[in-house]
């Protein structure tokens, strides 16, 4: 299984940018896609995720109301489109992706990284004051 990301870019703060993320190679059982992000310095950070089957979609706080996550289900492929970027989205954003299934009573279980288990290279945004 190979999660291919892109989209990432040098851009200004206020600007938008779209990365995408397409899942190739075997099949495979996708309950969930996700972005995590990993800025200098810091540790991987969940940024959004979404159910494959339902379309559930899941937020960090500090990008609710200015990202937006979406999948398209034929194309294998979750896009992660950004608006009004500021200098705190500076990070490597790396796709994931998981095979496994919710456990009940769990609601946001597809916001830890340990419940996927594929991982893209990561895409780099940076972000200009």
């Amino acid at each position: 299984v190979q999660l291919q990301a892109s989209g990432g870019g040098l851009v200004q703060a206020g600007d938008s940018l779209r990365l995408s993320c397409a899942a190739a190679g075997r099949t495979f059982n996708k309950n969930a896609m996700g972005w995590f992000r990993q800025a200098p310095g810091k540790e991987r950070e969940f940024v959004a995720s979404i159910t494959w089957v339902s379309n559930r979609p899941y937020y960090t706080d500090s990008v609710k109301g200015r990202f937006a996550i979406s999948r398209d289900y034929a194309k294998a492929t979750v896009y992660l489109e950004m608006n009004n970027l500021e200098p705190e989205d500076t990070a490597v954003y790396y796709c994931a992706a998981s095979s496994r299934g919710r456990p009940l009573n769990d609601d946001y279980y597809y916001t830890r990284s340990a419940s996927f288990n594929y991982w893209g290279q990561g895409t780099l945004v940076t972000v200009s004051s």
